[in-house]
């Protein structure tokens, strides 16, 4: 059953908000704690749909996951896990079951995975790089569709320069590198911040990484992972969505957080857009919002906000820093470099009254100055278009149908009652 979101705008949502914990970072954390034995407690876990699948799983191959909710803690340990490759046959119907792939063939030396398993449908995303990587490590690839691979021993180390910097490949080489005989090295590393708090997870196990925070990972492999202790960093996309939302409504909303380091550029970034900030070592305020895309310096060129791996903007973040340019006055290109085709969902706007233009399947540029409406949007299977349209929606005067706004909850538990609690006037119905 599909559910839609309900949207009453032109109200202030303020007040002072803790994001949730990184749901890019835990899912690799998770997925990880299958290379030990040993007992790993995870705090600041999000409350989503991809950790309690993860956990069912592990539960379900003789591993004991213990999720307390309320708390946000997960204590996990494997020491009776199953080892069969029927009964560990990687769980389908979450992205993230491509991050069990490397800590598969490290516990059971052999892997079968079906790739039907539904996330953001942001493009079209390939598993070659994960699959490459396991056979840099010497995994034989048997059979495909569904993937059946083999691994004889221990494996070698591996030099990998990848194509692209892939998050999750990059997590792949990792979970592979950590107890792989010699010193691996990945150039052409993802650096994005969960990518980096993953590693520092690893070396909270005992992994031995250089690099970390840049192109070239190194890994010196060790026997074996112990158990340990981590919380989850918060989730920098969240703060940035919840202060665009508190900006747009007039609000003064204040986000309490530990990753104010990994803001600097995506505030700058905002900022372009009229948003305006107060910024503490541990809390960020957005204090206003003057509705006016900046000028560029160089006043022939539009004004324009790109997304690309990190350190760039991230596209994860695009589509909101979207949903409040529709507000505004003046015109901005937004460049998805990543995904082709993930800013189709834009003329959705256009039911709202916005102007926007699509220039390729990269590129759109939205025209300011345009009121808009309350109306009815369909938003497609990405989490983050979902929050760019309730942005647009809190803008407007009356009430917005978001239609398919179920995968809102993948990534930001309890929404809808964090906003209602600042002043949103929202709420769930089913379709």
């Amino acid at each position: 059953m599909n559910m839609n979101l309900l949207v009453t705008g032109g109200h202030k949502i303020e007040g002072t908000i803790r994001p949730s914990g990184n749901k890019n970072a835990v899912l690799p954390m998770i997925c990880v704690t299958l290379l030990t034995n040993e007992e790993v407690t995870i705090t600041n876990v999000p409350e989503i749909s991809d950790v309690e699948k993860l956990c069912a799983y592990f539960n379900a191959i003789g591993s004991r996951a213990e999720w307390d909710k309320e708390q946000e803690t997960l204590v996990i340990k494997h020491s009776e896990t199953e080892t069969d490759l029927e009964k560990a046959k990687l769980p389908i119907g979450i992205r993230s079951a491509v991050l069990l792939m490397a800590p598969t063939m490290r516990r059971v030396g052999k892997l079968l995975f079906d790739t039907s398993s539904k996330g953001c449908t942001l493009g079209l995303r390939e598993i070659d790089p994960h699959l490459q990587i396991l056979q840099e490590f010497g995994c034989d690839l048997v059979e495909k569709m569904p993937y059946k691979l083999d691994l004889e021993g221990e494996g070698t180390a591996a030099d990998v320069w990848s194509d692209y910097a892939s998050v999750t490949a990059t997590e792949t080489f990792c979970m592979m590198a950590v107890t792989a005989h010699g010193t691996s090295t990945l150039t052409n590393a993802a650096s994005e911040p969960h990518v980096q708090e993953f590693c520092l997870f690893l070396q909270s196990m005992g992994a031995q990484i250089e690099g970390i925070g840049t192109s070239k990972i190194e890994i010196h492999g060790v026997a074996h992972l112990e158990g340990t202790t981590f919380r989850v960093p918060d989730d920098h996309h969240e703060v940035a969505t919840f202060l665009a939302i508190g900006g747009v409504t007039g609000g003064i909303l204040r986000v309490e957080t530990d990753c104010v380091p990994h803001m600097k550029l995506i505030l700058r970034q905002m900022e372009k857009l009229g948003l305006q900030f107060d910024i503490e070592e541990d809390a960020i305020t957005v204090t206003g919002w003057n509705k006016t895309i900046t000028e560029p310096i160089t006043s022939e060129m539009l004004q324009k906000i790109e997304a690309a791996p990190w350190p760039y903007f991230p596209a994860d973040l695009l589509p909101q820093m979207i949903g409040v340019a529709v507000g505004c006055t003046g015109n901005i290109m937004f460049w998805n470099k990543i995904y082709e085709g993930a800013l189709a969902w834009s003329s959705e706007l256009s039911n709202m009254g916005a102007k926007v233009h699509l220039a390729d399947p990269h590129r759109l540029v939205v025209f300011g100055g345009n009121p808009l409406r309350p109306s009815t949007v369909e938003a497609p299977y990405i989490i983050r278009v979902v929050m760019a349209l309730f942005i647009a929606a809190v803008q407007v005067e009356g009430e917005t149908k978001i239609r398919n706004a179920d995968p809102l909850k993948r990534a930001h538990p309890h929404f809808v009652e964090k906003m209602i609690a600042m002043g949103a006037q929202v709420e769930w119905q089913e379709d």
